[in-house]
């Protein structure tokens, strides 16, 4: 499964310029581990961090300019007083052993004022190349540009960012790998266009791991709603179609589905079974058993922690589950110590020896971050410029050191070894 070692956000809100991992020209402090948690005071750039992940998710659903009119305009997630545009640089594999590759595109506004994708480019390093310029096999600027088909190796990069000259140069080159691209919008990705396509294999892979992630919105009011009935494979951004899932898992996995459910069951306290039932109206309930209860309780009736808790495990418990889930906050409704039991669910789940899911949080929760190492955290402040810095708290030889000796992390943090604060 599709793996992200690093990421650079630049000019995004309070992000001006921050990088978590390693990139393609930088190791910075490692590649990012399977599970990452961000930390930090109120205001320093969390729920942004979170959003730059939702913002290149409906780029690609519904282009550049929807993504922003949701976020009210791009006047207001670009950094203040910045005029340049918003960047992102994501370094991640296909597969284990893959040749990473990055992605990097650039947002900005066009003469009338209106958002457009002003730059993209995947690039790669040859087999057997261990350092050096990596090889581009997508470069577009202002919807123009090459692209080279099949696993064709590209070209060798230009000594610092090409020009429109160098572009239209590379576009009348003769060649049966490359092909001229000149798209109808420039309001579109690239890698949506023509990664739907079979002569682009990594393209189609890089746009399939981004169609894949999953940045969970979860409302325990959205979860108590009665959808109608009808088996769906994933659960949605708000969770108001669990039932629906776990119809589909009954169905389409009826020999982990009671496991499943009875060890979803065995971790929610007072739980004794989940299960479902439609009604002649159509409409799907979710029904739990509660230990000491004859009769079960619907989705309307349980706490807003149970539910939240639930949608949690059910995500982690999918035979087929999203390459990078996104959670904000996970700890908000939840009793203070089912978070170190939650933090190891996802834990096991990244790291069980299984290809699954990346895992990225965000959190204030001490209690949570008990559970992590120092290398899985990072602590986000903002800086005397009113932008935001990162940096990763095993970092910090102190922090290790008292760690290694026993002391929990999620402790120093509530100390303010962290520096963090809550």
């Amino acid at each position: 499964m599709a793996k992200i070692e690093g990421f650079r956000i630049r000019n995004f809100g309070v992000l001006r310029d921050v990088t978590l991992g390693q990139l393609w020209n930088d190791k910075g402090t490692g590649q990012l581990t399977p599970m990452t948690a961000v930390i930090g005071k109120n205001g320093a750039g969390k729920s942004t961090l979170f959003d730059a992940f939702g913002f290149l998710s409906d780029c690609l659903k519904f282009g550049v300019e929807e993504a922003c009119d949701r976020r009210n305009g791009y006047a207001r997630i670009v950094s203040l007083g910045v005029n340049e545009p918003i960047m992102f640089e994501i370094y991640y594999r296909e597969e284990h052993n893959a040749r990473p590759i990055t992605y990097e595109v650039a947002f900005a506004l066009d003469e009338n004022l209106r958002p457009y994708v002003k730059s993209e480019r995947l690039r790669q390093r040859r087999k057997g190349q261990s350092r050096g310029w990596p090889f581009s096999f997508l470069i577009l600027e202002n919807g123009r540009g090459v692209v080279w088909k099949g696993d064709y190796e590209g070209i060798r990069e230009f000594s610092g960012q090409l020009t429109l000259q160098d572009i239209k140069k590379l576009m009348s080159e003769e060649s049966n790998e490359t092909e001229a691209v000149e798209l109808e919008d420039n309001r579109k990705l690239g890698i949506v266009t023509l990664g739907a396509l079979k002569q682009h294999p990594r393209v189609s892979a890089f746009r399939q791991f981004i169609e894949g992630w999953y940045l969970s919105y979860f409302t325990p009011d959205a979860a108590r709603s009665l959808p109608l009935s009808g088996p769906q494979k994933r659960l949605n951004l708000h969770g108001d179609n669990i039932g629906n899932v776990v119809q589909f898992m009954e169905r389409d996995h009826p020999k982990q589905f009671r496991k499943i459910l009875d060890d979803i069951a065995g971790k929610i306290p007072g739980i004794d079974s989940i299960s479902t039932e439609p009604m002649p109206d159509g409409r799907l309930l979710l029904r739990f058993n509660d230990k000491g209860f004859k009769d079960p309780f619907s989705a309307q009736e349980m706490s807003d922690g149970t539910l939240k808790i639930f949608a949690y495990l059910l995500l982690l418990s999918d035979p087929e589950p999203p390459p990078f889930i996104c959670i904000e906050e996970p700890e908000n409704g939840l009793y203070h110590r089912l978070l170190e039991t939650l933090a190891k669910q996802f834990r096991t789940h990244v790291t069980d020896g299984k290809e699954k899911s990346q895992i990225f949080i965000t959190t204030h929760q001490p209690y949570f971050v008990d559970a992590l190492e120092p290398n899985e955290v990072w602590i986000l402040e903002k800086a005397r410029d009113g932008f935001s810095n990162i940096r990763r708290a095993s970092q910090d030889p102190l922090v290790q050191n008292l760690v290694s000796e026993g002391l929990p992390l999620g402790g120093l943090w509530y100390s303010d070894y962290l520096e963090g604060g809550a």
